[in-house]
């Protein structure tokens, strides 16, 4: 992903107001993102861990969208769920989730798209094995580093399709 600035993804945000998009807080590492390595910009609300956020190229434009993420995980919880954009395989609830409000009418009547996500969202750096998950692995692939990163960007502009629609 090119490197983009605050005012970027402030106005990249289409399934929330401005003023909460204003109000929204960036990750804590804002600055030192692995801009490189990510495929999309995903992260947690550091002040309100319910809040996400996902900021994906689409052709050239930005598009952001606030996401919810939902609670209950408990620790101690041993299955293992699969994120449905890196196809990684996590435990301990660190699969999560994650839904969107639709655009448009159809979310001003409170449709909303929901996909199960890595929970720290570093989707691109679990492909790319920057990190490593904890007590996941999972079935071993044979797709190269290139093919699992174009799957993750064609799950993302899925998603946010499903968003925008």
């Amino acid at each position: 992903m090119r490197p983009v600035t605050e005012r970027d993804i402030r106005a990249s945000f289409v399934n929330c107001s401005k003023g909460e998009a204003r109000r929204l807080n960036l990750p804590k590492d804002f600055p030192g993102l692995p801009w490189d390595d990510l495929d999309f910009l995903g992260w947690r609300d550091p002040r309100a861990p319910e809040r996400a956020y996902l900021v994906a190229d689409r052709g050239g434009r930005l598009t952001g969208v606030a996401l919810r993420a939902a609670g209950g995980a408990s620790r101690g919880f041993t299955a293992r769920s699969m994120c449905s954009l890196c196809l990684t395989t996590r435990t301990s609830g660190a699969v999560t989730l994650m839904t969107a409000r639709r655009t448009g009418e159809a979310g001003r009547r409170g449709d909303s798209v929901g996909r199960y996500m890595c929970g720290d969202l570093d989707c691109s750096l679990y492909v790319r094995g920057v990190r490593q998950t904890v007590g996941g692995g999972g079935p071993e692939e044979s797709l190269t580093r290139e093919e699992k990163i174009a799957r993750i960007a064609g799950n993302v502009e899925e998603f946010l399709a499903g968003v925008t629609r």
